[in-house]
């Protein structure tokens, strides 16, 4: 294997503030609008946000500060910076190994993303075409099956599929566009999401859907509330994936860390509350909406509701515009991570490696699509490869990276390191980040590794008996749920594993 280069220079942001929007790009993901939402109505509204902003601050913000920091200090990718400090450290050469693993599971993550991207975009299409005009449960899954498990049909998903990855390598090839997109782009996704927001309360609809989403009850509130708050908080800020470290490498000199990184997590937090009002307020005339989830939540219950309205069309077209630039935002910086890996130790200009990844990471990204038609009923030990890809990524990848990471930084750093990576900051906070680092956060990381892991082999316990098949705390699409149109058929879809209503 060749031996990364040390001059293949990254190069650097040109504005300071450039940093907080690709950030922010970084953590408002689909997981706030189709996990989030619904995790806080169901168990205990406000006080789950609370919890949840309780470990972002705590569990996720010391890996995100220390992994940005790593990158800000050697302005390297993640591999290369974790291989340059454990030689400094006299460390195993094999620390680099740590780096490599998370491009990896970037690289595995993106290719995820460029499929669901596919198919937002296509839904801003089906919108702003009339196709959610008196739209049912039904209907819609229907719809969703059409585009996404029909066999027959599968080159049109394909269509999107590429459609979705040429929008963002149009602008993954400058790093200059790159950058003038997350300036752009992000704030008009936060502009756009609190016009929907307003328009939610013109219309009279935004008071039930914000008391779903951060009305107190202390009634649902359990070790449910709580787990689900840790395990979301850990997977929101995209820990794990190499983002951060190549972020942080990319910073303009004299950009803020500290604040940006803790703007970010009250952000991410503020984001996907407007998103549960938004999509809560519109998705009310379907009958028991609130059971929606995932896939059902923003795929099924949102075009029900946003068929029934006279103008039906420019708002779909708007609503799935701001899903859609979310998804192509968070393409762009798992792209750029995975872009820097390779630039570095291939020492290759920048579209030729943003051009290889892409097309890796859409051949990749086939197995995936093809996992919900084609080879729906192709499964390895009673998971289809979607899943495999799936469980490997988030159930051991990011939780491996994750803990090396706060182990490396914790125990096998000298004193005073963390202090140098920060950049002088309160005695108090770096003697908190560094008792989190080291006794807190491996821990805990190890556990919500296993948990997620529990969870997703537990479709294998319908082929086989294995010691993951007692109900696993972290499994939130296990058993129908009040009976719901839209939650039968995610409950009959959910033991056909490799479906749409599965992601």
């Amino acid at each position: 294997m060749p031996t990364p280069s040390t001059n293949a220079a990254l190069g650097l942001w040109a504005g300071r503030s450039t940093f907080f929007w690709s950030a922010a790009a970084a953590t408002i993901g689909l997981g706030n609008l189709w996990h989030f939402p619904w995790l806080a109505s169901q168990f205990g509204g406000g006080y789950f946000v609370l919890m949840y902003l309780f470990f972002l601050l705590v569990v996720t913000l010391p890996l995100v500060m220390a992994e940005s920091a790593l990158g800000r200090h050697s302005r390297h990718n993640m591999s290369l910076a974790m291989g340059t400090e454990a030689k400094a450290r006299r460390l195993s050469p094999r620390w680099r190994w740590v780096g490599r693993i998370s491009v990896l599971s970037g690289f595995l993550v993106l290719s995820i993303t460029l499929v669901i991207g596919s198919i937002c975009l296509a839904y801003v299409f089906y919108g702003a075409l009339g196709r959610f005009a008196g739209a049912t449960p039904t209907s819609m899954t229907g719809l969703l099956g059409q585009l996404v498990e029909n066999p027959h049909e599968y080159r049109g998903f394909m269509a999107w599929h590429l459609f979705f990855i040429a929008l963002v390598g149009a602008v993954a090839i400058r790093q200059v566009s790159v950058e003038r997109a997350f300036r752009l782009v992000v704030p008009i996704v936060l502009i756009l999401l609190m016009l929907l927001v307003g328009w939610s309360q013109w219309q009279g609809l935004a008071n039930g859907s914000l008391e779903a989403v951060v009305g107190f009850r202390w009634q649902d509130v359990g070790f449910r509330s709580v787990w689900f708050a840790l395990s979301h908080a850990f997977y929101a800020l995209g820990i794990g994936l190499g983002v951060w470290a190549v972020l942080g490498a990319l910073m303009a000199p004299g950009a803020p860390l500290k604040r940006s990184v803790f703007a970010v997590a009250l952000l991410d937090t503020v984001v996907g509350v407007m998103a549960g009002v938004v999509i809560y307020a519109i998705a009310q005339s379907m009958v028991d909406a609130g059971d929606a989830r995932g896939f059902g939540l923003v795929f099924i219950a949102l075009p029900v509701g946003l068929g029934g309205f006279e103008y039906h069309q420019l708002l779909s077209t708007a609503v799935f515009a701001v899903i859609l630039l979310v998804a192509w935002t968070s393409a762009l910086v798992l792209v750029e991570a995975v872009v820097a890996w390779l630039r570095e130790w291939l020492v290759s200009p920048r579209p030729a490696s943003v051009l290889l990844v892409l097309v890796f990471a859409w051949l990749l990204g086939l197995i995936t699509l093809f996992s919900f038609n084609i080879w729906s009923d192709v499964q390895f030990a009673g998971l289809t490869p979607f899943r495999w890809i799936e469980w490997v990524t988030s159930g051991l990848l990011i939780p491996f990276v994750a803990a090396a990471l706060a182990i490396f930084l914790g125990w096998l750093a000298p004193v005073g390191y963390l202090t140098e990576l920060l950049g002088a900051p309160q005695e108090w906070l770096a003697r908190l980040w560094h008792f989190a680092l080291r006794y807190l956060l491996p821990l805990l990381v190890v556990v919500v590794g296993l948990s997620y892991s529990v969870a997703s082999l537990h479709p294998v316990c319908e082929s086989a008996d294995m010691i993951w098949c007692a109900q696993s705390t972290h499994d939130v699409t296990s058993g129908p749920e009040n009976g719901s149109a839209d939650s039968g058929a995610e409950g009959q879809r959910s033991r056909r594993p490799g479906r749409a209503a599965d992601f």
